[in-house]
């Protein structure tokens, strides 16, 4: 296995061409690398799909970093900023080393993020958006530490935000605000909101591939 500082699930392409687009897949809370491969698998097979563990145990699962209740529930809830931050920094390690290691073409790497991995995922764009190709956001809302952002180059950057408006766990509010303000900084968003819960449903994971399948584009 590729030495990469997070845990990890690699599905190489079905092609042999070097240099293949690639998909990071950041789960959400309490889940593990394996938890979002159904969802990867229907993605085009033509991409490197790398499924990265949180750094933290948690029930059973893992979680990218502890939450900040002060202003209230778990539906107000925010990163605790320094596990948010180590967590950050892993995973941009962790690329750094795929892309060394699985010869992934580090001008077309996307995110994919639930939840937390959501959170996590729109962190990172608005952060370093030269970096990522575009990003895939379901039920996550823009961390406060982020929310200020402006960066350069984040400009027609594409990105697709999911969102249930029956979700309980992260209200459908917060992930269009989220994407709110991502258009408001430039990015090129495409957002669905879905009748169920927190939950990937049918309509959902269609309209992500249909999104994916515009970004990535025909096998090379």
């Amino acid at each position: 296995m590729t030495d990469i500082p997070l845990e990890h699930v690699h599905v190489a392409p079905d092609t042999d061409a070097e240099n293949a687009p690639a998909v990071v897949v950041l789960h959400g809370r309490g889940a593990d690398e394996e938890d979002l491969l159904p969802v990867a698998r229907h993605l085009p097979d033509h991409l490197h799909v790398v499924s990265l563990r949180a750094p933290d145990p948690l029930q059973g699962g893992y979680t990218w970093y502890d939450l900040d209740l002060s202003a209230g529930g778990l539906e107000s809830s925010q990163p605790d900023a320094d596990g948010f931050r180590r967590s950050l920094d892993l995973v941009v390690e962790s690329i750094d080393a795929a892309v060394d290691g699985y010869g992934l073409d580090a001008d077309r790497i996307g995110l994919l993020g639930f939840s937390q991995g959501a959170i996590t995922s729109l962190s990172l764009v608005l952060e370093e958006p030269d970096r990522y190709a575009w990003v895939a956001a379901l039920h996550g809302y823009l961390a406060e530490s982020h929310a200020t952002l402006d960066p350069e180059g984040i400009d027609g950057k594409p990105v697709f935000v999911g969102a249930g408006a029956g979700d309980r766990v992260i209200p459908e509010s917060r992930s269009a605000a989220a994407a709110d303000r991502l258009a408001e900084v430039g990015a090129a968003v495409t957002r669905g909101s879905y009748p169920g819960g927190h939950g990937i449903g049918q309509q959902e994971l269609r309209d992500l591939v249909a999104f994916v399948d515009e970004q990535v584009g025909e096998r090379a």
